[in-house]
């Protein structure tokens, strides 16, 4: 059998069914880091088996059965356990006939409570935010400790730590889904994270991409998945609806040489449709459970104006200026009156919102943060103030991080 065929068939397995083995396995062993060396030594023993064997009919069983009968062996050499070993081999005979059914079934008893404790498992507040964004990532996304460095622009050394860290600090902590309080406050922390690597993806922080579409998959995909096990949390759902209408524009945020192309310039018909559809059907889903004024219900609320809006021109920047309005009594930030300044000088004219601008720069809460003085070059140069708006957006191109962003500050600061 081709063994690229092989390996590749290998990497599109783990990358769907590594999470839920690995929560599976943790459920059993009440250990994250060696649930997932268990799976981890299915997968190594795929990739010497399947090119000898074939791909097997069912590879999530297989690598099922696998990491079981490793969880066995280990927890009987170490000695403890025993009556969760006693259990595993009770599962094991019970599939005699066919001795993938019963491992294969035994992860599937309650699947989605395995991978709701994992999520809350990997954004436990214990953790540094970091840390819970590579564990999340590791565990629940699949990804490599190359491929969550390569998207972070870190080094494979620290993410390395950074996993190994996260799930020491991790081996105490029971292996349950919180309660009440602890519970609310555990699942602002998972959608943090989730969107947090989103963003990431959405407008890099650093490096010489503007945007790293991968990440913003990622996000999504973990958001639905969340959103499957929670059906009845609003604030998922109204994540979810924020990832859907803002990854809708991703194919329009970058010019053939990957440069930025902002909002206001974008070819709408490069807008990804079925994704407005399903961030508008998420969204009235979160208005529906009441959670229309949470935190992302109202980010994706704003989104949502601008989906609807058939050309920029027809923007409802006055409802979008609300929304802010309302976003910033929710959740307090110099970020949002940052955005409710640049709505409001579209909807009320560049004088409206660079008061608004000037006052924010004035209380020094976003010193260093580069898109200050970029939104007062962009209202400035309404205004007419050639000049002033030059030497703000110099600034801003001064303080940006990432190289696109940087070079289209720099151009308009000559004039361009």
């Amino acid at each position: 059998m081709d063994d690229e065929r092989v390996r590749r068939a290998i990497e599109a397995v783990w990358r769907i069914e590594s999470a839920r083995l690995v929560a599976g396995l943790a459920r059993l062993v009440r250990d994250v880091g060696l649930a997932e060396d268990l799976a981890q030594d299915a997968l190594v023993a795929a990739l010497e088996r399947w090119p000898l064997d074939g791909i097997p009919d069912r590879p999530g069983a297989w690598l099922a059965a696998t990491a079981r009968r490793r969880a066995i062996d280990r927890l009987r050499r170490e000695g403890r356990g025993l009556e969760k070993v006693e259990d595993l081999g009770r599962a094991r005979a019970r599939g005699a006939d066919d001795p993938l059914a019963g491992a294969d079934a035994a992860l599937d008893d309650d699947v989605g409570d395995d991978l709701l404790r994992l999520v809350f498992i990997t954004c436990h507040p214990a953790l540094s935010p970091e840390a819970r964004v590579a564990l999340t990532l590791r565990l629940l996304g699949g990804l490599t400790t190359q491929e969550i460095a390569r998207a972070f622009l870190t080094s494979e050394a620290t993410v390395a730590q950074r996993v190994v860290r996260a799930k020491r600090t991790l081996a105490g902590v029971p292996f349950v889904v919180p309660r009440g309080p602890e519970r609310d406050a555990r699942l602002r922390s998972v959608l943090e994270v989730v969107y947090l690597i989103f963003n990431e993806g959405y407008a890099a922080t650093g490096g010489a991409d503007w945007t790293r579409p991968a990440l913003c998959e990622e996000a999504l995909r973990l958001g639905r998945v969340l959103a499957g096990l929670a059906p009845e949390e609003p604030e998922v759902h109204g994540l979810v609806a924020l990832m859907e209408l803002q990854a809708s524009r991703l194919r329009a945020r970058t010019g053939p040489r990957g440069e930025p192309v902002l909002l206001l310039d974008q070819d709408r018909g490069r807008w990804d449709h079925l994704l407005i559809r399903r961030g508008l059907e998420a969204l009235a889903r979160a208005e529906r459970l009441g959670g229309g004024l949470g935190f992302y219900a109202l980010q994706a609320a704003i989104a949502a104006c601008h989906a609807r809006a058939p050309e920029a021109a027809r923007t409802d920047w006055g409802r979008i200026a609300a929304l802010y309005g309302l976003l910033a009594r929710v959740a307090p930030s110099p970020v949002i009156e940052l955005n409710r300044a640049v709505a409001v000088g579209m909807a009320d004219g560049p004088a409206a919102g660079l008061a608004l601008l000037d006052a924010l720069a004035a209380t020094g809460a976003l010193d260093g943060y580069h898109l200050l003085p970029a939104a007062r070059g962009d209202l400035l140069d309404k205004l007419g103030r050639r000049d002033e708006a030059r030497a703000e957006f110099a600034r801003a191109a001064a303080l940006a991080r990432n190289d696109r962003e940087r070079e289209v500050l720099a151009a308009r600061a000559r004039g361009g």
